[in-house]
This record gives C-alpha cells, sequence and structure tokens, in this order.
C-alpha cells in the first residue's frame, strides 16, 4: 500500500451515522430566514459604493438586515453545542485564550481534515452570506463544464444581474473559455461570470435548484439560495458552519483549489478592429481575497490558500479562508463584524487562525464538520465526474483529480497567479466505510504546497 494511503488510512475516523439525527431538529431554511430589523454595521458601510463582491451598499433592490440578536434555537448539525448561542470553546491546560475584540455576529474555526471545530460563536445563526454563497455555485457547477468549452455570451446571460454588481468586464457577443469564467469568479466575484455560467447550466432557476440540493447533499441545512452570485435576496441566508462546509467540499476539487488560491490573471478584453485587422487584448484582474492578495493595512497571510470573501449592504463584510501551518489545515469563517473599521473582518480572521494554530490539539473539539450524506457512495466522492472528465477526454478538466503537485502559479492562458497554493499529491481523497449504518467522519485534503512565481 503507497505511504500517502497508509497515511490516510492511519488517519480515518468511522463514527455512526447517529451524528446525523440531529438534523430532525432542523427547521427548513425557508422557514427560519432572519426576521428584518436595522442593522448597525450595516448602516455603518460606504454608501453607494460596489462591494467587490455581491451588491452596493445603499443597493435600493436590498432586503433590510437581520436582528443583532441570535434566535435562542439553532440547528444542532455537528453537535449540540454549535446550535448555543455564544461562543464555543473548551479550553484545556496551555491553549491559548480566544482573541480579544472579536466583533462578528458569528465565526467557526475547524480543522479542515479532521473535520474538528475548535471554536465557534453563534455557529448555525443563519445569516446572509453575500459572494461567499459563490463557494456553494463552484462545488455544483464548476464539475459540469470542462475548463477548455468555449461560450460566445449571449444577451440573456447578463440579464437580471442587481444593480451595482460586482463586474468582471464579460462583454455580450465575445467568447469566452470556461476557465476565463472561473477566474471571473473566483478573483472579481464577478456576478456577470456567475450569471453566464448559471445560463450555461440550464439558467438562473435551475443552477438555484441545484445548488439548494447540493446543500442538502453536504448537511448544510442553515442554507436557503435565491441567487446564485450571493446578491441580497429576502430569505438567502447561509451559516458559517454552512459556508465552511462549502469550503471544505470544494477544496477537494482540484480547479476550485487553483482558482481560489491564484492571486493575479489575465482576463479577455474587447475584439476591436483597426485597418481591417482584428485583435484582442487582455487586462490584468487581482484576487479581491485580502489575506491572499495583500493590502496597505493587511498583509498576505502566511499559508493561505484561499477561499471567497463577500460583501452586500445586508451581509456585511463575509470571509471564509483555508490556510496550512505545519501540517495542520485550518478553515476560519467570519460573519458580518460589527466593527466596520477597513479590512477587519480579514483582520478577525487572521486572529482566529493564529490563535487556532496555536490551539490545535490543546482544546477539546466543541463539535465537527459532518461529512456529505453520500460519503458511503462511490459516486458521491468528491471530487468524483465522470460526465466532464469523459467529456473532453484531457487531463485538467473540472473533476480531475491528479497526482502531480501544481507545477507552478502561472494560470493556464499564461497569466501569472503570484502563487497557487494547493496541489494535489495523491489519489484517492476519500476512504469509504462499510456499511450503510457508516460515515467517514474525517475527510482528508490534499496537501497545500506553496508555490512562488
Amino acid at each position: 500500500m503507497p505511504a500517502p494511503m497508509k497515511q490516510t488510512v492511519r488517519r480515518t475516523l468511522l463514527v455512526t451515522s447517529a451524528t446525523l439525527a440531529s438534523l430532525a431538529l432542523t427547521a427548513p431554511a425557508s422557514l427560519a430566514a432572519p426576521s428584518p430589523s436595522p442593522s448597525p454595521a450595516a448602516s455603518g458601510s460606504p454608501s453607494a459604493s460596489v462591494s467587490p463582491s455581491g451588491s452596493p451598499s445603499g443597493s435600493p433592490s436590498a432586503s433590510a438586515s437581520p436582528s443583532v440578536t441570535p434566535p435562542a434555537n439553532m440547528s444542532s448539525v455537528g453537535g449540540t453545542r454549535l446550535g448555543q448561542a455564544g461562543t464555543q470553546v473548551a479550553i484545556a491546560g496551555g491553549a491559548p485564550v480566544l482573541p480579544k475584540d472579536l466583533t462578528a455576529r458569528s465565526w467557526i474555526v475547524a480543522d479542515a481534515e479532521s473535520g474538528d471545530v475548535l471554536a465557534a460563536h453563534n455557529a448555525h445563526w443563519r445569516l446572509p452570506p453575500a459572494s461567499t454563497m459563490k463557494m456553494l455555485f463552484a462545488d455544483t457547477v464548476l464539475p459540469r463544464f470542462p475548463k477548455t468549452t468555449v461560450h460566445k455570451v449571449e444577451a440573456k446571460d447578463l440579464a437580471g444581474m442587481g444593480a451595482g454588481s460586482s463586474l468582471v468586464g464579460i462583454k455580450e457577443g465575445e467568447t469566452y473559455t470556461v476557465h476565463d469564467l472561473w477566474l471571473g469568479v473566483f478573483l472579481r466575484s464577478g456576478n456577470d461570470a456567475v450569471h453566464v455560467l448559471s445560463q450555461m447550466n440550464g439558467g438562473i432557476g435551475e443552477t438555484v435548484k441545484d445548488m439548494n440540493e447540493h446543500a442538502e447533499e453536504l448537511q448544510a441545512l442553515d442554507t436557503n439560495v435565491v441567487s446564485p452570485d450571493g446578491y441580497d435576496a429576502p430569505h438567502q441566508v447561509s451559516s458559517a458552519y454552512d459556508l465552511t462546509l462549502f469550503a471544505r467540499s470544494g477544496l477537494q476539487k482540484q480547479d476550485f483549489r487553483e482558482y481560489c488560491s491564484t492571486v493575479t490573471a489575465k482576463f479577455p478584453g474587447e475584439t476591436t478592429k483597426k485597418k481591417g485587422k482584428t485583435s484582442r487584448g487582455t487586462f490584468e484582474i487581482q484576487n479581491t481575497n485580502r489575506l491572499l492578495s495583500g493590502d496597505y493595512d493587511i498583509s498576505q497571510y502566511p499559508g493561505i490558500a484561499g477561499v471567497k470573501n463577500g460583501n452586500t449592504t445586508n451581509a456585511g463584510a463575509t470571509f471564509t479562508g483555508v490556510a496550512e501551518r505545519n501540517g495542520k489545515v485550518l478553515l476560519v469563517t467570519v460573519m458580518n463584524p460589527e466593527k466596520t473599521d477597513h479590512n477587519e473582518v480579514y483582520k478577525e480572521t487572521a486572529a482566529l487562525l493564529d490563535w487556532g494554530f496555536q490551539a490545535a490539539g490543546k482544546v477539546t473539539p466543541v463539535g465537527e464538520l459532518v461529512a456529505p450524506k453520500g460519503t458511503a457512495q462511490a459516486s458521491a466522492q468528491p471530487g468524483a465526474n465522470p460526465s466532464a472528465s469523459e467529456g473532453d477526454g484531457q487531463a485538467g478538466g473540472a473533476g480531475d483529480v491528479s497526482a502531480k503537485p501544481v507545477a507552478g502559479a502561472v494560470t493556464e492562458n499564461g497569466s501569472g497567479g503570484m502563487w497557487i497554493a494547493l496541489a494535489i499529491t495523491g489519489g484517492l481523497l476519500v476512504l469509504l466505510a462499510g456499511g450503510g449504518y457508516l460515515v467517514n467522519r474525517r475527510w482528508p485534503l490534499p496537501d497545500l504546497v506553496r508555490r512562488r512565481r
């Protein structure tokens, strides 16, 4: 047996499907959307500015923000403590205390591989997700089209976008590869790219249906999708717990990892004609994840490898990030910090990541990230994608699982990502438990490798 597989076997822990019993306590998301009421965090947002993902602050189409008080009864998926309001942590001897000045309405710190939740705060509070919802969109739709597929954009593809949506700059009548479109989704959080891909997938309604079904498969029962791009919409909700499930599932896919960890890329511009010659230039796009790209008041976070940020009137700032340090891989989700300082959501995420790396092995988990319902079925393995891989007959398709690490940080079309942080080093990602009543709790990620240009 190869060494990587032996290592995976050693790390594998089977639990009974009794962990799913808590699902019966969870009300349907559509019946438990937060009650509208004014939000200090939202009202303090800059007005009339287009957010890097989702809708602009002050968007007239946005509904009111949710209550600032978490509900008394929340889902207990993943453990009863995760359904309790307030901060949940079990610090043992030698463990560091949680960071001070955390102002987010909801957050979670989890081991990306074992699924252990190290600490959480209102983890199942159903809140507007903003463009972090694009993680579920990508995890649902990305495996369905080979990245080399070419699509010519029609007017209907760009119809129905919310006022002030973040855009990557897609133009009607131009052709784009699926690879281009996903760069637009992940780097610029382009709602135009989301709408084009949704139309390719059968339309907005069909894509929303697919996303809701996939959320249920992942046991992300706090989530109700209304718009695939995360634009503010009545009853569109998710939770820090669910967003972390989306990230964990998406990170099983090679293309998802590459896109969410790419810092810069070249994007196709408009076709022009001059003196009888036709040409098409490119322009550079940069990832709006500031822990990945850095900013004037925040540095690139050591070991960061994605995944997605968001910001709308209702949601405030939201972010899910994954990072690796000394072989430990952590996922942190932060939703709507009350403090409105510049890049606050990233600062609170970085503080929680620092705490998580110091606290790992020194705290008793307060819950777990549950495995998808279909973990015990070979057809539901993360990364499995017969239709896409068979469709184009070449490696590097949307569901491709490679045994080779990413060779560098240059995207396929020659554009330069500063670094691609995730690479595949082993074949099968999930060991299946025997018997219909057993599920595999551990869901190991491929090793993380830092790659600089």
